[in-house]
């Protein structure tokens, strides 16, 4: 089955987005509040913090509508793809992925919760070295991954 074809089954794959900010009182307000302006809501978010720069990495309602708010507003952003797992049984969910990942050799990069949850159930965005194995072995596993328009209802 081709990507095209996948998508066209499952819908769009839940994209990440990277904001370099520079590391002053507010900068991270701005840019939630010129998204929220444009109806998009952040989703998830986490923060990666240096002396001089932030890195905020979040997921939105409306990935199209911030690239294109990005762009025209000339803000440098980096963007991926990642898997979004529910957590059924919640935290006692964790070693189970956990070990499916380490099982398959899957290398996790990051990973942070969302701020919604559709179902009633944690939510948990992960990147990894391998996306198309990390899918697969969670689905094999009985974990159900998200795809944006179950985010972005």
């Amino acid at each position: 089955m081709t990507t095209e074809t996948t998508e066209k089954l499952d819908g769009q794959a839940v994209r990440q987005y990277s904001v370099f900010l520079a590391n002053r009182v507010g900068a991270l307000m701005e840019v939630v509040k010129m998204l929220n302006e444009a109806k998009v809501v952040v989703l998830a978010l986490s923060i990666q913090d240096s002396s001089e720069t932030s890195i905020a990495r979040m997921i939105v309602s409306d990935p199209d509508r911030l690239e294109e708010l990005f762009d025209r507003n000339d803000i440098a952003y980096g963007a991926c793809e990642v898997a979004v797992a529910e957590l059924e049984e919640g935290a006692s969910d964790l070693p189970r992925l956990l070990a499916a990942l380490l099982e398959a050799e899957v290398n996790i990069l990051f990973s942070y919760t969302l701020l919604v949850r559709p179902r009633g159930r944690p939510l948990l965005a992960i990147h990894t070295d391998d996306l198309e194995c990390t899918t697969a072995v969670l689905k094999g596993r009985g974990f159900r991954l998200l795809r944006q328009n179950d985010l972005s209802r």
